[in-house]
């Protein structure tokens, strides 16, 4: 069930784009995966049990890729981004871990959630240790000014996850409280995970806000996707079952768009599913149907594109290296994973 938008050759661009950047970093990567490993260490065995079950789960490591790719793209030449891609993945790592235990995830890329293996408690405080793990990369890493910056999205990404709450169930959510949520819990670690690149390269601040800007905009681009694909028959290719956050009764940009776009009837429908969780076997793909429809879908991914123009054009003042190359691929690319 779900929408199949298969165009073979938009697949094959988005896959050498995420190739062409892992290329780039592949050295760069050893280094942050031997920091991991290193860093999840703990004489209480569950801890790098725990741990290393999600990290090793099949995630891309886009986030820390970003930090080595901006940081090369900006010359630096030593080896502290290395730690700091490192310390973002710790960031996510741990926001994942939280997540599945507040959305109560039974399944991640395929696998079972670590909630569900060792139950809520232990994923929480594993998430927790993973949390203050990224601190010790930060304070020993010297830098006040990246200190500032990677601290400062570790609350918004916390406040981005209670905000969500107060969307959740709520058919009465406009676009701009949803794209408040998501830069806030998606979009803030991507561009703290670029901008420091500018940062421990030395680099002026209209590079470092340039940055910023680009990760931001793909961190957007990449969630307004991530909810487009939970009506795609695409999301069981990466291990999620069709419809979770419509199960889940969460309001995203697709479920925005039908609902202000549909009738009172439909309306009716949207409030029934989401607000009161009151679903049969056949609501999700009357959902689906609505959503096409309206092309509530199709404008969530036009609505990406056009912040993925935003995050590409923020890259035009660094030369148009291999680096800078691979950073603009990885907008198509992210764009692409609804195909």
């Amino acid at each position: 069930m779900g929408v199949v938008i298969s165009f073979e050759e938009e697949q094959a661009k988005a896959e050498t784009a995420l190739a062409h950047l892992q290329a780039l970093v592949t050295d760069d990567m050893v280094k942050v995966n031997q920091t991991i490993i290193l860093k999840m260490q703990s004489s209480v065995p569950l801890i790098p049990q725990l741990a290393g079950h999600l990290i090793a789960s099949g995630g891309k490591r886009l986030r820390p890729m970003l930090t080595l790719a901006t940081s090369r793209m900006c010359g630096y030449k030593g080896d502290r981004h290395a730690e700091l891609a490192a310390c973002v993945e710790f960031i996510h790592s741990a926001t994942l871990l939280h997540d599945d235990v507040v959305d109560e995830s039974d399944m991640r890329r395929g696998l079972e959630t670590a909630n569900e293996l060792w139950g809520n408690k232990a994923s929480v405080l594993v998430g927790d240790f993973l949390f203050s793990r990224s601190f010790e990369l930060m304070v020993a890493d010297g830098s006040l000014e990246v200190l500032a910056i990677l601290s400062n999205a570790s609350s918004v990404i916390a406040e981005g996850e209670v905000l969500q709450l107060t969307t959740a169930n709520n058919m009465d959510t406009t676009e701009d409280s949803y794209m408040q949520v998501i830069v806030a819990k998606t979009a803030a670690l991507f561009a703290a995970s670029c901008e420091i690149g500018a940062v421990i390269a030395e680099k002026p601040d209209a590079e470092q806000q340039a940055l910023k800007s680009y990760g931001k905009n793909l961190g957007i681009v990449f969630q307004l996707i991530d909810d487009v694909l939970d009506f795609s028959a695409e999301q069981e290719k990466l291990g999620k079952s069709v419809g979770d956050d419509f199960r889940e009764g969460k309001v995203t940009l697709p479920i925005v768009l039908a609902f202000r776009r549909g009738d009172e009837e439909e309306r009716k429908f949207w409030r029934r599913t989401i607000e009161d969780l009151d679903q049969n076997d056949d609501d999700l793909e009357t959902a689906i149907r609505l959503m096409d429809k309206h092309k509530a879908l199709h404008d969530t991914v036009e609505r990406a594109r056009h912040y993925g123009a935003i995050a590409k054009d923020a890259l035009a003042i660094f030369p148009n290296d291999d680096y800078r190359k691979a950073l603009t691929g990885i907008v198509d690319f992210c764009v692409n994973r609804a195909y």
